[in-house]
């Protein structure tokens, strides 16, 4: 098994989290953004989705280049597959262990 930093894949799954914070990476997976951009369908303050921006971006999950007064933003996609390689090994653990489980009961019944 790969080793993976449970306080890096903490900070991601506390990231995702916050149906917000999923909202904006759905919206940066179809392309860089300003944050005013990213601010529009949400009903609060700039402020507020700073701070939901500043949480994912300490994850590592999102990317900023400034020009001018405009911040633009862009989804970093390594720490999502970091966090999918980690998911995929348990998947892959549980779904060994439910096999031999059926194979278990298989084998019982003809008993």
């Amino acid at each position: 098994m790969v080793k993976y930093s449970a306080k890096h894949l903490d900070g991601i799954f506390a990231a995702l989290s916050d149906p917000t914070r999923r909202a904006i990476v759905e919206r940066l997976s179809q392309g860089e953004a300003s944050v005013t951009e990213l601010a529009e369908p949400f009903d609060m303050s700039l402020p507020a989705i700073s701070k939901h921006l500043r949480i994912l971006e300490e994850a590592g999950l999102l990317l900023r280049r400034k020009e001018g007064r405009v911040h633009h933003i862009q989804l970093n996609s390594k720490p999502m597959k970091e966090a999918l390689q980690w998911i995929e090994h348990y998947r892959q653990f549980w779904d060994d262990r439910l096999d031999s489980l059926v194979q278990y009961f298989d084998v019982s019944k003809k008993q």
